[in-house]
């Protein structure tokens, strides 16, 4: 049986962020992720780290739709500030359904759907994607226990599941505006992310 992810090379990332180095896996089916990695992560100490799906909109389209741009920056100026940490970028676009879907929601969520209504009316999963991927990856680094960015309750649980200590969850609420307060709040309320949380 073939793994689920297969390592396969590695390189040197400068970014606005400090170095990183980045390291690519790919699935049997062709499919490719990659981990920015900055400092010693497999010293057993629970690892700072996000487990981000692309968004090619909002992470290098600066779209205002979505909190992803943000997020994503936030989490590696996280890692930055705390010298140590991993962000593990997986390639499941608009929640596991692909660029194409995500512009066919987009244009029913211009029509006044949610984003949850908007998939559904596509005949299309809520969410389609697999966290278990970032499990397969934090083994080849030598990670056992995270301290994970996110807001979504299901990378925390399907993590612990998988046999990733979630050591503790940090919130990352970056990035709300005025075109994307309502999708925002449709993640809390129908997908049960933590938002609006006292902080």
């Amino acid at each position: 049986m073939a793994e689920p992810l297969k390592f396969v090379a590695s390189c040197r990332l400068p970014t606005e962020w400090g170095v990183f180095m980045m390291h690519g896996f790919e699935e049997p089916g062709g499919q490719e992720h990659v981990a920015l990695v900055m400092g010693d992560v497999a010293d057993g100490r629970p690892v700072l780290t996000r487990v981000h799906s692309e968004c090619l909109t909002g992470d290098a389209l600066f779209s205002q739709k979505c909190d992803c741009g943000p997020q994503l920056q936030a989490a590696m100026q996280a890692v930055q500030q705390e010298g140590r940490g991993v962000i593990v970028y997986l390639r499941q676009e608009g929640r596991g359904i692909g660029l194409i879907n995500k512009i066919r929601a987009y244009r029913l969520q211009d029509q006044g759907l949610d984003t949850v209504e908007a998939n559904v009316r596509l005949g299309l999963p809520v969410d389609a994607r697999d966290f278990t991927l970032a499990k397969h990856i934090y083994d080849h680094l030598g990670i056992r226990s995270v301290k994970l960015l996110t807001n979504n309750p299901e990378k925390v649980q399907t993590l612990q599941s998988a046999g990733i200590e979630v050591a503790e969850r940090r919130a990352l609420q970056v990035g709300e505006n005025a075109e994307n307060e309502r999708y925002l709040h449709t993640k809390a309320d129908k997908l049960g992310h933590f938002l609006y949380e006292a902080q």
